[in-house]
């Protein structure tokens, strides 16, 4: 069932241009330095059909929850997602959300210097300026109150996020919030969901750790678990306003 991503309306900028696209289940929010809305939709259209005809000749790449071997003649968005589901040990679709917004703004990085998608709390940020990120945690302390500050030149960069308490991804955990950094935006949403099934008590926060630690490539992870805060790797947190939202 389709959720209203209201959360989209508390995010504030002043120098961006902001259109959404949708293609079938895939609804992006994006804001870039001038309109690029026919750009993208093609895009999205374009990379959501080389997975569907994958998966018609490929059925597992659809319902498997663990690692696939690879495949060295699949397109690229799927070598990609096969890649980021063998490093955090988890099926391939996964990484989808991740995958789409990574390649898609890849494509519209052609076009404009600054670039932010957001696919379902999975985010390709390209900037030139520090942004701010603000974090949402369900019903945590934490949610609006706290923000991911992140530095032009740490972009391109996948930002994404698991929940097990929030939204309607597959999670076998119970954690509010699992944030992942990551150059590669699918191996974020990879490490993300990894991560997020070993987190259902605050208790479980050093084990969500212990793992982002051993996932290559990833630089950092942000786990939220009712009043509980786990921190690792490159990862600046700031104070925001207590208004449900953050500045992006």
């Amino acid at each position: 069932m389709y959720q209203p991503r209201i959360y989209r309306h508390t995010i504030k900028d002043h120098d961006l241009v902001s259109f959404g696209v949708v293609v079938k289940e895939t609804d992006l929010y994006i804001r870039a330095t001038v309109n690029l809305e026919k750009e993208a939709h093609r895009s999205v259209s374009k990379y959501r059909r080389i997975l569907e005809n994958y998966i018609r000749t490929h059925p597992r790449f659809l319902t498997a929850l663990n690692p696939l071997p690879p495949n060295a003649r699949a397109p690229k968005i799927v070598r990609s997602m096969l890649r980021a589901a063998e490093m955090a040990g988890v099926g391939p679709m996964a990484s989808v959300a991740g995958a789409i917004a990574q390649f898609v703004g890849d494509d519209l990085s052609r076009r404009a210097p600054e670039i932010i998608i957001e696919n379902g709390g999975d985010i390709f940020l390209l900037s030139g300026i520090k942004r701010v990120i603000g974090i949402q945690a369900g019903k945590s302390p934490f949610t609006g109150r706290i923000g991911l500050e992140i530095a032009g030149d740490e972009t391109p960069l996948g930002i994404c996020t698991s929940s097990g308490t929030v939204g309607h991804s597959l999670s076998y955990g119970q954690a509010d919030a699992v944030v992942t950094l990551a150059p590669d935006a699918a191996l974020a949403d990879a490490a993300a969901t990894a991560i997020g099934n070993v987190v259902s008590t605050p208790d479980d926060i050093n084990n969500g750790i212990a793992l982002a630690q051993k996932i290559e490539g990833l630089k950092g992870v942000i786990i939220i678990k009712d009043d509980g805060l786990g921190l690792w790797g490159k990862v600046k947190l700031i104070q925001t306003a207590d208004n449900g939202g953050g500045e992006v």
